[in-house]
Parts: C-alpha cells; structure tokens; sequence
C-alpha cells in the first residue's frame, strides 16, 4: 500500500479537477452529479419498484427493460483506483473501457471522477480496431487523438504503468425521473473476469461476486432529489453503501492473479 502523502497529493490533483482547472474551455465545467448506492435483497427491489409506480419510467435505451454492462477497469503500477477506495480518499478517479450487451457498435473509453458523493464521467468513443490496440498495450495513437480523455488516458499509461486489471459484468435495469434528471437503477448478477484481453467474447468465464439474494441500487441526480423519490428509498441508514463493484471484482479475482 501506498503511503499516505502520496495518496493526498494524488487528492489534491483530483480537487483540481473537481473544480474544473483541466478542461480544456475554463467557461465550460464539467457537471457533477450527486450518486447514492445501496445493497439492497431482490424483496427490497421489488417494494422500491411498488412505492415509486407511475413515477417513474423505463429507459427507452433498455430493450425489454434491461441492458448488460461490460467494463474493463485499468489500474496503474501502485493499484492506485483500488487503494485509495479502500482508504476512502473522497476525490479520486480511474478509467474502463464500457461496451453494452456484448457488442462493439458502441466502446467508450470513460474517466470517472469521484467527489465524496459526486460524479463525473467524460468519456470517448473508441472503435473496435482501436480497443484492439489498447489491449496488446498499443497505446500510441491515443498522443494525438482528439479527445483529451485519449491523450490523458495515454500520459497514465506510460508514466504510471496503467494497465487492464478486471472485467466487471452485470445486468442493469434503468428508471428515469425527469424532474432533476434522476436515474435508478438496479444492477444484478455483478461477476468478475481476470481474462481482461477477452472484453469481446460473450461466453467469457466469470466469477459471481455477490450473495444469490443481493444486488446493488444506484441512485443519480443533478439537482435535487424529489421528496417523493428520497422517500421511497431504503430506509434503514445501515443499507447505504459504498459499494465498489470494481473493489468487489477485483477482490473476487485476487486469488486467480496471486
């Protein structure tokens, strides 16, 4: 483990980004988004779906419903992204690579920034040919790419040694809200994969990380949360979460790597 000025300085940095300083129009900040997460058994979920009724809606993207999430977490030397989440270092960021129901029609290369209960994702789609060369470690089209995400992506790769570190696959089930641009979801069947090179491969072997009966809840919101929303949340302080799928992944693969 990493000491601890390390991980404060790596804070500091991230602070910056929190406020801005490193996109490239000052005039254009990125928006943060409040994200709650919560363990929650297949009863709660279905109680929770009850409450809330006609308030909410079924994402439209959602084919019958739900989508499957296939991300491709990178961590550098150190195991920075893993570490400090277990610290609990409140301003940190990793990258992934996130493809949706096994296809390459849509590849994001995605920097998620993390603020206490705050996010912010930027992202960059990527093509088939150029996932390809990230995963044999071809990283040298990403200096010049248009993209700021690909370029900073490229800077982590080469001087701290970023690399493929986990697979993490699920199920999502998505709801909107309009007012305050409010998304829940509910994420089920969450598995890990050591087998990083094999993202495209729809028969990959996994491993399940969660007890049969759990899952995990996301709650996302701009600007406020509905009081009839917040309402229809769990209620017990005790089920609110920090839940990692990345940390639980990668904990469920150590084995295999060590």
């Amino acid at each position: 483990m990493k000491n601890f000025s390390y991980c404060f300085l790596r804070e500091v940095v991230l602070r910056k980004e929190w406020s801005g300083i490193i996109t490239e129009n000052n005039n254009d900040r990125p928006v943060f988004r409040h994200e709650l997460k919560y363990l929650i058994n297949y009863g709660d979920k279905e109680i929770i779906k009850t409450r809330l009724g006609g308030l909410i809606q079924k994402d439209t993207h959602a084919k019958n419903g739900f989508y499957k999430i296939r991300s491709l977490y990178f961590d550098d030397y150190w195991n920075s992204s893993y570490e400090e989440k277990l610290m609990g270092v409140t301003s940190r960021s990793k990258f992934r690579i996130r493809i949706y129901d096994d296809s390459d029609s849509v590849i994001n290369l995605e920097k998620k920034i993390k603020q206490g209960n705050y996010i912010n994702k930027q992202n960059a789609r990527l093509t088939r040919e150029e996932t390809e060369k990230i995963l044999v470690g071809d990283y040298g089209f990403l200096l010049k790419h248009e993209n700021k995400i690909c370029r900073e992506f490229y800077i982590q790769c080469v001087s701290n040694i970023m690399r493929p570190r986990v697979i993490v696959d699920y199920e999502r089930e998505p709801f909107i809200f309009a007012v305050g641009d409010v998304r829940i979801t509910f994420d089920t069947d969450v598995r890990a994969s050591s087998l990083e090179f094999a993202l495209f491969d729809p028969k990959l072997p996994t491993l399940s990380v969660l007890d049969p009966d759990k899952l995990v809840m996301e709650v996302k919101f701009t600007e406020l949360l509905p009081q009839m929303i917040r309402k229809a949340l769990p209620s017990r302080a005790a089920e609110l979460s920090a839940v990692s799928k990345y940390v639980l992944c990668c904990e469920k693969t150590n084995y295999i790597l060590s």
